[in-house]
Parts: structure tokens; sequence; C-alpha cells
């Protein structure tokens, strides 16, 4: 596993965000989600995140990121869907008239869960054996 430096800390924050089309209307098209991955990679990059993998379908994406330690999660959810529906109507408005008589893209839920390279059993272990001698049978 690898881990990022910032002043003060080491990090390795990992999460992954399901984000869902309002009505989970089907108008993520391949040039709709072209734009909404430059829209993620440029929004991260401002947020000193990194977004590692991306994909979706037509109602819903996946985005799988490396975040700063600094941030607000729920503040920085709501920026990402604020200002990528701001962008993708912007760019798409005709297209997306055909779906929403409303400016409208997400949904106002989200899915959200951290990942990372230790299960939860595995930090639980390593927790409970602070100050333990690995090579005793307590171990």
């Amino acid at each position: 596993m690898t881990y990022k430096v910032s002043s003060g800390c080491c990090y390795s924050i990992k999460f992954h965000l399901v984000l869902e089309t309002k009505y989970r209307r089907k108008v993520i098209n391949p040039q709709v989600k072209a734009e909404l991955q430059e829209v993620f990679i440029n929004l991260l990059t401002k947020w000193e995140c990194e977004l590692l993998k991306f994909n979706g379908e037509e109602d819903h994406v996946h985005l799988l990121i490396d975040c700063n330690p600094k941030i607000c999660i729920s503040t920085f959810v709501n920026n990402l869907k604020i200002v990528s529906s701001r962008l993708i109507r912007k760019e798409f408005g005709d297209y997306l008239a055909k779906f929403y008589w409303k400016p409208v893209f997400w949904t106002g839920a989200y899915f959200i869960s951290s990942c990372g390279g230790a299960t939860l059993e595995q930090i639980k272990k390593y927790v409970e054996n602070q100050g333990v001698d690995p090579n005793s049978p307590d171990y």
C-alpha cells in the first residue's frame, strides 16, 4: 500500500462513490459519460484528490477516489454533484430537456463506502495486539 504525505500527516484514504441521476432517468450516454469523467478529474484536482477509476451506466456513475484528509466528505460530495450537474446541463441542455423540465441532474442521495488495503477484521486484530509480542501465543 502506498501512502501520501502532507504537512503533519501520512495517509491513504480511498472511497467508492455512486451518484444516481434524478428519477433514475437513463440520460448518461457515452458523450455525457466522457464529459462527466473530465469534470470529475478537474474538480478532484482542485480538492487535492485523485480519481482512480470511473465508470457507470445510463442512470448512475461509480467513482473510486483517493481523498485528501482535510476535506469534509459531505461538503465535498455535494460540491461534486452541484458543479458537475451545472456543467453537464450547460453542455447538454437541449438533450437533457427531453428528460427533465427542471434544472436537475443528480438525485439528492448518494452511496459512499470507504475502501482500503486491510479488512476491518485485520485492523481490529492489529489494534487489539498493540504491545503484544508477535512471537507470543496470544498474538
